[in-house]
């Protein structure tokens, strides 16, 4: 593989707060997977850094990834999940051989988001509860899609705790208070106006200057 080198880039499309309708909450948690796909596409470079520097078995899986994540940049997840019958053996099988390095465990986070755009959220989910790492964006990131998958199976308890989980370990203007706001309106469904209540004021007093903060008011006036 030719030497590559992907600067690492945060960013988030966060969209203007809405009506608290279901069709709102249910556009958003298919929002959320799209964008962390996003996140984890710019961030995945970070291990596929220049093949001088890392081992043997790491260079291999970081080769056997950036096949995968050309097919998963393409929308043809299926392809990225199994292989192309060729020289790509899919996400599954980088996972099994390489679990043990840096791409083998980005390619749990992969595996989850293609089950998830690929609409197939209850096999999502294991590989989403795997995925273990540290990247200040990735990892809250993967947190959020994995809050999403529970609510499209229909556990909206445990999505909105699992966002807000991942508000917290992100904690930042980003992706922080759009979590929030998610998990808000996720509590306000189920009847938990308490809890929306705090995660609301959370977004006030603590990502004051986020987007979401510009209207938060609103929010936190409807649950008091």
């Amino acid at each position: 593989m030719a030497k590559q080198e992907i600067k690492q880039e945060q960013m988030l499309n966060v969209g203007e707060a809405v009506s608290r309708s279901e069709e709102f909450i249910n556009k958003n948690k298919k929002t959320i997977i799209g964008v962390v796909c996003a996140i984890v596409v710019l961030i995945a470079g970070s291990v596929l850094v220049s093949t001088l520097y890392i081992k043997p078995r790491a260079q291999k899986a970081a080769e056997a990834l950036f096949a995968g994540e050309r097919y998963f940049q393409n929308g043809d997840y299926e392809t990225a999940l199994n292989g192309d019958q060729n020289e790509y053996a899919g996400f599954e099988a980088v996972i099994s051989e390489f679990g043990g390095t840096k791409s083998g465990k980005l390619a749990k986070a992969y595996a989850g988001l293609s089950l998830a755009k690929l609409g197939r959220y209850e096999e999502a989910i294991p590989y989403l509860k795997d995925f273990k790492g540290n990247d200040a964006m990735v990892a809250p990131s993967v947190l959020a899609a994995l809050g999403n998958c529970y609510a499209q199976v229909g556990d909206e308890a445990q999505a909105a705790a699992t966002l807000v989980k991942a508000a917290r370990k992100a904690d930042n203007n980003l992706l922080s208070p759009a979590y929030l706001v998610q998990a808000g309106q996720i509590y306000e469904k189920l009847g938990k106006k308490a809890d929306a209540l705090n995660v609301y004021q959370e977004v006030k007093d603590k990502y004051y200057g986020s987007t979401q903060a510009m209207d938060i008011d609103r929010y936190i006036e409807r649950v008091k």
